[in-house]
C-alpha cells in the first residue's frame, strides 16, 4: 500500500450478484466489518442506489480504538451498479473523507471481489497520514480483508443453497 489508499482482492465462489447484494446493503455492514458494527439507511433511502445516503456507527480499532473512539458518520453512495461496483464516500460527493468501494469481477467459478479505501488529498489528512499511515493503513487492511472472509463465508452458504440471502438474511 502506498499513498493515502489501499485495497484488497479476495475470491468468492458465489456469482456477482450474490456477493453484491451482500456488500451493497448497508445493514449488513455490522456483520461483515470489524469497525462499522450498525449502519442504516437515511434520507428517505430505503436500498442501494446512486446518491442514496445511510448513516454508520463505527467502534474504531488499532490504536485509536484503545482511546474508545465511537461516532456515527453519513455517507453517499457514489458508484452502485449491481453485479459490479459499490462504492460511497464519507460526507458528501463535493465534501467528504475517505471513499470506500467495492468492485466485483466474474471469474470463472466465482467473483473476485476488491474492497478499497482513498482517503481525499488535502492538507489536513496529508498531516494525518504522515502521522498516523503506516498503523492506519494497516489497520485498514486487515479490517477489508476480515471483511471480505465474512463475505465470502456467508455469500459461499447462500450459493450451496445455505440461508444467505441479500438484505440481511441469516448467516
Amino acid at each position: 500500500m502506498t499513498g493515502m489508499h489501499g485495497s484488497v482482492t479476495l475470491h468468492v465462489d458465489a456469482p456477482p450478484e450474490l456477493v453484491w447484494g451482500l456488500v451493497s446493503d448497508v445493514t449488513n455492514t455490522g456483520r461483515f466489518s470489524p469497525e462499522t458494527f450498525e449502519a442504516e439507511w437515511i434520507d428517505g433511502a430505503t436500498g442501494p442506489e446512486l446518491g442514496a445516503r445511510f448513516r454508520g456507527h463505527v467502534r474504531r480499532t488499532g490504536w485509536t480504538g484503545k482511546l474508545g473512539l465511537t461516532y456515527w458518520t453519513k455517507c453517499t453512495v457514489v458508484a452502485c451498479v449491481p453485479g459490479q461496483e459499490f462504492t460511497f464516500v464519507v460526507g458528501t460527493p463535493k465534501r467528504w473523507a475517505t471513499k470506500w468501494g467495492y468492485v466485483l469481477a466474474p471469474v470463472a467459478e466465482g467473483t473476485d471481489v476488491t474492497e478499497s479505501f482513498e482517503l481525499h488529498d488535502d492538507a489536513g489528512l496529508r498531516a494525518y497520514w504522515k502521522i498516523a499511515g503506516a498503523g492506519r493503513g494497516k489497520v485498514n487492511h486487515d479490517g477489508m480483508r476480515r471483511t471480505l472472509e465474512r463475505v465470502k463465508a456467508v455469500a459461499e452458504a447462500g450459493s450451496a443453497g445455505g440461508a444467505a440471502t441479500p438484505g440481511g438474511g441469516p448467516g
